[in-house]
């Protein structure tokens, strides 16, 4: 059978491809204190001890528009005196259509902070250079871990609660 062309029927309806847009990024939050300066500009005895956390946050800002934030904070330490300290919320909206329900919030939680991350760690290394110190390179970040251990604390507050996860 042919379509009158002599090319076979085409199929009911082409299975959409899965698609992820990044619409805007852009810093939500910075914040860099030195609250020793100068004296914690001079050469130091030992290496600082460095604190880093991270965070991410997601908001449904309309139908496939999503807003993903990522929060950095840091502190270095030496002595028992803060060297420098920060916070970063580095933020990006993205458009994601055509993914099946069960792994939209993997792609949100996994895949938008990979894609902010270099950014954020850019943002951050100048910002720790501006404050005289050596611009701080953060390691990359396993996002597919730090995910599932947020859905393990989750699911272990929720069994805490007597609900079931």
């Amino acid at each position: 059978m042919t379509n009158g062309n002599g090319a076979p029927p085409a199929a009911d309806k082409p299975e959409a491809v899965p698609q992820l847009n990044v619409l805007a990024q852009y810093i939500k939050d910075l914040s860099f204190e030195n609250p020793n300066a100068p004296s914690s500009l001079g050469p130091q005895q030992q290496q600082p001890s460095i604190n880093i956390q991270i965070n991410v946050h997601a908001e449904n800002l309309a139908e496939n528009e999503y807003e993903v934030t990522l929060s950095v904070e840091g502190k270095a330490e030496n002595a028992g005196k803060v060297l420098f300290s920060f916070e970063l919320d580095y933020a990006g909206v993205f458009r994601i259509q055509h993914v099946p329900k069960e792994n939209l919030h993997p792609l949100i939680m996994i895949e938008c902070p990979r894609l902010l991350f270099p950014f954020a760690r850019e943002i951050i290394a100048s910002a720790v250079r501006d404050g005289g110190f050596p611009p701080l390179m953060l390691d990359p970040v396993d996002f597919v871990g730090l995910y599932r251990q947020n859905m393990e604390r989750q699911a272990e507050q929720l069994r805490a609660e007597g609900k079931p996860s």
